[in-house]
């Protein structure tokens, strides 16, 4: 079976976007670190502190209500790669690359293939803050500092 280093996996984090030769923290664990920094937040919508709330807002295009994804350009919810890619097939469409998790509130660049460290990130930090909120009716705890 032949192999191209510049195939991608269909799946976050997991050799996502790697070439031949390079390694991703935490591949041998399956842990991955989000990164610190990405060069597309300035796709980011003007007005994140309003959004739909991330329970029970089923997918705008297929209505299924769970693994959906908000997208952070124009706030669409689509869901996950995982039900029937909507918010992938948004993202190649639109070039809207970031993304909230309304499962587990993590976020997606799809242009970096990479998580992102939203509690790190000033730009992410307040819809993150807002979509916790909403979820789970308190603040975030304060992240720790090792």
């Amino acid at each position: 079976m032949a192999s191209s280093s510049s195939s991608r996996s269909d799946r976050p984090g997991l050799g996502v976007g790697l070439c031949e030769g390079e390694e991703e923290y935490g591949s041998e664990s399956g842990w991955v670190e989000a990164r610190s920094s990405c060069d597309h937040l300035c796709s980011l919508s003007p007005d994140l502190s309003h959004i739909p709330a991330p329970q029970n807002t089923p997918c705008y295009e297929c209505q299924h209500p769970s693994e959906n994804w908000l997208c952070l350009s124009c706030k669409e919810v689509l869901c996950s790669r995982f039900v029937n890619k909507h918010m992938l097939s948004h993202s190649r469409r639109t070039n809207h690359c970031v993304a909230l998790s309304f499962s587990d509130l993590s976020v997606w660049c799809f242009s970096c293939d990479a998580y992102l460290d939203a509690q790190l990130i000033p730009q992410l930090r307040p819809v993150y803050q807002l979509a916790y909120i909403l979820k789970f009716g308190q603040p975030p705890p304060l992240p720790q500092h090792n």
